[in-house]
């Protein structure tokens, strides 16, 4: 059987995450208060924001940009 959580984006229950998206409190935070529909939907803006921004991934100023960006993604609103 599928775990579910209250999505805090949705704002209702939905199967949530298998396990954080990545490690640390953000991660774990995602984990508990987000569904998977939540993530895909935060994956979908972010390759929105490297295609727009023609963001690599791979250099550190563009992982914090796209951090910052998830953090308001999931927690400003």
């Amino acid at each position: 059987m599928a775990r579910t959580v209250f999505c805090r984006y949705f704002q209702k229950t939905l199967d949530g995450l298998e396990a954080p998206p990545f490690p640390g409190p953000a991660g774990q935070a995602i984990f508990e208060g987000f569904s998977k529909a939540a993530w895909e939907a935060w994956l979908a803006h972010q390759t929105m924001l490297i295609n727009e921004n023609r963001l690599s991934p791979i250099e550190p100023a563009a992982r914090k940009f796209l951090e910052e960006e998830m953090e308001k993604f999931f927690f400003a609103g």
